[in-house]
């Protein structure tokens, strides 16, 4: 566990929100590069994202901060606290999604192209975001005994055997951004790459929410298995029905 990652001048600074911000600044980056082959304004799109960054980081913390609830009710200050880790990436997905709808139609960006090159830089992002869950000790995986576990802490720096589920997230969001470049140029119609990686992802998150050692629940169901269920359906038929007809706004 590393939650300072170093001090500049007596200045702390503290691995997660580093990380975050840091993959934010490469993902924006990169989703801006990747819209101008598609014939976008770099600019506009440039600034949308660092319009919706904000709802994103906001919708985030404020999923994650409702799904961990008993460790913040009695201590609220806690919750925009710079040391504090955690963010739930659908909270910031929702948000950003259902705000970009007004924000693009104004700007004159078509809705599929702008996410296609999103998806990127939510990939990208992800990659050092998790690095900063790693050493901040949250999303930590359950303890176990088998061969693939590492001696890793949890949030609350107890130190054990664990399913390194940080990694195998940062692994995931490799192999879908390798994904999304390869069918870059490939698929017929624009917002297919963000539904194709947004069905992945809701589909391996299902299965390695079951790894880790917290995992939120309502009424007895895992919350982020919930969600991801339902976004990858969405996903998915959206990707059956958009399909033939070639075209998404």
């Amino acid at each position: 566990m590393r939650r300072v990652l170093f001090e500049w001048r007596g200045i702390k600074i503290y691995s997660y929100p580093f990380t975050l911000y840091f993959g934010i600044l490469s993902g924006v980056g990169m989703g801006t590069y990747l819209a101008s082959t598609r014939g976008l304004s770099p600019t506009l799109v440039y600034a949308a994202m660092l319009v919706l960054v904000l709802p994103a980081i906001v919708g985030s913390r404020l999923l994650f901060v409702v799904s961990h609830w008993q460790w913040y009710k009695h201590d609220s200050k806690r919750i925009w606290r710079r040391s504090e880790g955690g963010a739930a990436l659908y909270g910031g997905l929702i948000a950003s999604c259902v705000l970009s709808v007004p924000l693009l139609r104004a700007l004159g960006i078509p809705l599929g192209a702008f996410w296609d090159a999103a998806t990127l830089t939510i990939l990208v992002g992800m990659i050092p975001t998790k690095i900063g869950c790693l050493l901040n000790g949250c999303c930590a995986g359950r303890p176990t005994e088998r061969l693939f576990g590492m001696h890793l802490p949890n949030v609350h720096g107890v130190w054990r055997r664990r399913i390194p589920s940080q990694i195998l997230e940062i692994g995931l969001a490799v192999l879908l951004l390798l994904l999304a470049v390869a069918i870059w140029h490939w698929l017929p119609f624009q917002g297919a790459v963000f539904l194709t990686c947004l069905t992945g992802y809701a589909g391996a998150r299902w299965i390695l929410e079951s790894l880790r050692e917290d995992v939120d629940r309502v009424g007895g169901f895992s919350l982020h298995r919930i969600i991801s269920a339902g976004l990858a359906a969405l996903s998915l038929m959206s990707l059956i029905l958009l399909w033939p007809k070639g075209n998404l706004m």
